[in-house]
């Protein structure tokens, strides 16, 4: 294993965390309960949603979402390519079928508007956006067309616990919001994530597909709130537990203070990158307020992309690819010839050029400055 000077990301845990979960353990209720809903009132306060439902990770809130919506065999979802499989796939679990949409451009690495307009067809019934590195999707654009079209909006929201648009929080916008607290987020529960929706009969659904269907739950029985359940609905297992939910509503707590340390970081390398007028720097003019999830950069035309992250990984710095486009992948290949895969012109230049440089609220400026000598040392 190597032993990364600078790695990639890290995690902000503390004595804190540790209080939380031994809390949870000596409880001897380990199963989702109250603090699971104390989690899921913090996280819809946090956010303005209505409503907010812990569940075991963020694809499972994007399955949720996607059935929650009604979607079925022969419908189309919009959604792009640049983007974790997650996204697509669960599109594809409820029989429907994801049409890629290319890229904004090199300096805004979200979905783009004109190309979603250019793809709506009669077979669409939503679109489904990922708001990149916790950078905001021109969202009032994306609704005045879901609006036109009678087309519902699920927001990949992965990377963007913090972020802000106009005042509301990423997730708000559309009908259903999904969020991630994998290791690598800017809050973590190790595996975990949110759904959340401000539209009551919504959250109805979602609340019936997260538990097998089931109308009341152990945590109900156990209080005394009820004896037995129906079963209403083809519900899944997408249950959180205690200990996870335990670790959010502290990581919670710490996510402004983080994020607000994230975007200073991210401008320490900004700075430091017009030194390399080479190296595209995405998001340098960005709508709202962004959680800084990742530091992305774009290598010049004709790199050598391994290369350069064989030489950073030399010099100690960990790097990463955000991401691989879904419509290259083995498994997407049925979905070859699709008029949508002529149009990812910009998704694939910059597929091609992608690298992620480390960001974490443990990095200090002084890390930033080696990181940035190192890549203008790969760069020669």
């Amino acid at each position: 294993m190597t032993d990364w000077r600078i790695p990639l990301s890290d995690i902000d845990l503390g004595s804190e965390e540790l209080f939380s979960v031994q809390e949870v353990l000596k409880s001897r209720w380990l199963t989702m309960g109250r603090v699971t809903q104390d989690f899921e009132s913090a996280f819809a306060s946090y956010t303005g949603a209505k409503h907010a439902l812990a569940v075991t990770n963020a694809t499972a809130a994007l399955h949720m979402a996607c059935m929650a919506i009604g979607l079925k065999p022969g419908d189309e979802v919009i959604v792009p390519s640049l983007t974790f499989v997650a996204s697509a796939n669960s599109i594809r679990y409820t029989g429907a079928k994801p049409v890629f949409a290319d890229i904004t451009g090199e300096s805004n690495l979200n979905i783009s508007p004109d190309a979603i307009e250019a793809l709506i067809t009669e077979r669409t019934r939503a679109i489904m956006v990922v708001h990149y590195a916790g950078y905001a999707c021109d969202m009032p654009r994306i609704l005045e067309l879901a609006n036109k079209h009678n087309l519902k909006v699920i927001e990949d929201a992965a990377h963007a616990a913090g972020s802000w648009l106009e005042g509301r929080h990423l997730g708000t916008w559309g009908d259903i919001g999904c969020f991630s607290f994998f290791s690598n987020k800017n809050m973590t529960t190790g595996e975990g994530g949110m759904v959340i929706t401000n539209d009551d009969a919504l959250f109805e659904k979602l609340r019936l597909l997260r538990s097998h269907g089931m109308t009341t739950l152990t945590w109900d029985r156990h209080k005394g709130h009820a004896w037995s359940y129906d079963v209403v609905e083809l519900g899944y297992n997408y249950r959180i537990d205690e200990i996870r939910a335990a670790l959010g509503t502290v990581q919670l707590n710490k996510l402004d203070r983080n994020n607000e340390h994230r975007r200073h970081l991210t401008q320490v390398y900004r700075d430091l990158l017009e030194e390399l007028p080479q190296i595209g720097v995405p998001f340098s003019h960005h709508y709202g307020i962004t959680s800084a999830h990742i530091m992305p950069i774009l290598l010049p035309l004709g790199s050598n992309r391994v290369g350069f992250m064989e030489n950073m990984k030399a010099q100690g710095i960990q790097t990463s690819i955000h991401y691989p486009p879904i419509h290259k992948f083995t498994s997407y290949q049925e979905f070859d010839g699709t008029a949508s895969l002529k149009k990812l012109l910009l998704t694939e230049n910059v597929a091609d050029r992608e690298v992620t440089l480390p960001l974490f609220p443990a990095m200090t400026d002084e890390d930033v400055t080696l990181v940035v000598r190192a890549v203008t040392n790969s760069l020669a």
